[in-house]
This record gives C-alpha cells, sequence and structure tokens, in this order.
C-alpha cells in the first residue's frame, strides 16, 4: 500500500485518503474550477490579442 505525507501533521496515511484521519486536513482534488476559469481566460486574452493584430 502506497503511502503520501499529510502537509498539516506530517503524519503517513493511505495515497487514495482524501481527509487526514488524524488532523482532519482535506486533500486538494485535482485542477478545480478556479483554476479551469483561469486558463479559459488566458487562451480567450491570448486570442483577442491575436485577432486585434490582424
Amino acid at each position: 500500500m502506497k503511502k503520501k505525507e499529510c502537509p498539516s501533521c506530517a503524519m503517513m496515511i493511505d495515497e487514495k485518503s482524501k481527509v487526514c484521519p488524524v488532523c482532519q486536513y482535506e486533500f486538494p482534488s485535482g485542477m478545480g474550477v478556479t483554476h479551469w476559469t483561469a486558463i479559459g481566460l488566458a487562451i480567450l486574452f491570448i486570442l483577442y490579442i491575436i485577432m486585434s493584430v490582424l
């Protein structure tokens, strides 16, 4: 069984755990909505710059 370290309490827990059983730290789950929104806005901004040059 693979283990990962909790950044809050430094306890080694199961890699698949989403919450630390010792300190209740919640591990982030992949890329959230905010991250995808930022990527989308960056792409739109780049397209806007490209279109304004042409």
